[in-house]
């Protein structure tokens, strides 16, 4: 099998068309975190879609964020003979062995919007500009300021920060902080906890019902007298979380206008929101692109090529920079959700409104 998937290879790459591949015999192994989350079910759903279209065969397993699951799933992937692993992890340090062995066995491995941390065995890494991806959300939340409270000074505005296991928490916040910094030193913001950084701000597992439970702890704390006035939420899932507690003690009604708020995925329950005036914005990062990219990364490896490659710099797991390419996220409000999300086929009206 091997040596027959290495004589077609060259083959293979001159007749790959229209996204489907000749060279397309391959069992892809892959590892999602947890179906929690809608925007993970739709990442597999985009996957096992497009590898099916390309002649592949997939082994899609879910983990439900439990690390020691996602470890077994992906050694029974290896056991089992698959030929590429596409994961993307729940905790980005743990897989160093499994991946040991999956290398051993000749196996390429793919992360997945997830950098793979502390192991030389990650062969690329597919992904959207995650830096970015924090810009715009602090960028959406002082356009949202400017435009909810122009006349208030300072803002006050409390932060939050995804899963400290995910490598990708550090860069949404490091982005969102190279905007929000330069206004909290001006004090032209003021974050009245005084909680900044990923090891005070972060949200384990990204559970917006932890989310939740700290807003309530910073109102009840630092807000009696005071109104709060944006949030910085990296994920959607946090926000529905985030905006909940401030509904509860009254934001959004009455004299209490609701903060701005940000979020990330571009999840259905937060475009409803964001149309309801509650959630402010979220960043919308398309999925179908990124599996389309991951198919494109698994044909090459297997036919013996260089998958494209668009960043060989950003992303130091510890061991090595794994190449990468990089999507572009999209910033989606009131203003463009129907353009951006409609337009582009990912949601029918229906499902949103």
């Amino acid at each position: 099998m091997k040596f027959l998937k290495a004589a077609a290879a060259a083959l293979a790459l001159s007749v790959s068309f229209a996204g489907v591949s000749a060279y397309a015999d391959g069992l892809v192994g892959i590892s999602m975190p947890t179906k929690s989350s809608a925007r993970w079910i739709s990442d597999g759903n985009s996957m096992v879609e497009q590898f099916k279209a390309a002649g592949y065969e997939t082994d899609l397993q879910y983990a439900e964020d439990d690390i020691p699951n996602q470890l077994a799933q992906i050694e029974n992937m290896i056991t089992k003979g698959v030929d590429v692993l596409v994961i993307a992890a729940i905790d980005g340090t743990t897989l160093s062995n499994a991946l040991e062995n999956a290398a051993a066995a000749g196996i390429k491995v793919i992360a997945y919007d997830r950098l793979i941390r502390d192991s030389g065995d990650v062969d690329y890494y597919a992904t959207f500009d995650n830096f970015k991806v924090g810009v715009q959300q602090a960028s959406s939340l002082v356009a949202g300021l400017e435009e909810r409270f122009p006349d208030v000074s300072p803002w006050n505005v409390e932060l939050f920060g995804g899963s400290p296991d995910d490598n990708n928490a550090y860069f949404f916040y490091n982005g969102a902080m190279s905007v929000l910094q330069p206004l909290i030193d001006s004090g032209k913001v003021a974050v009245v906890s005084g909680q900044m950084g990923m090891d005070k701000v972060g949200t384990l597992r990204w559970d917006g019902a932890v989310a939740q439970a700290r807003m309530d702890n910073l109102l009840s704390a630092n807000y009696t007298d005071k109104q709060v006035h944006g949030v910085l939420s990296p994920y959607d899932g946090l926000s529905i979380g985030i905006l909940s507690s401030l509904k509860g003690v009254g934001y959004g009604s009455g004299d209490m206008k609701m903060p701005i708020v940000s979020g990330q995925d571009a999840e259905v329950p937060s475009v409803k929101s964001i149309l309801a005036g509650e959630q402010y914005s979220t960043v919308f990062k398309d999925t179908r692109e990124l599996a389309r990219v991951t198919v494109g990364m698994v044909d090459a490896v297997l036919g013996g090529g260089e998958p494209e490659i668009n960043d060989t710099t950003t992303y130091d797991n510890g061991v090595k920079v794994v190449p990468s390419y990089l999507l572009e996220p999209v910033s989606v409000d009131a203003s463009n959700w129907e353009k951006i999300l409609v337009g582009s086929g990912y949601y029918t009206a229906d499902q949103v409104k």
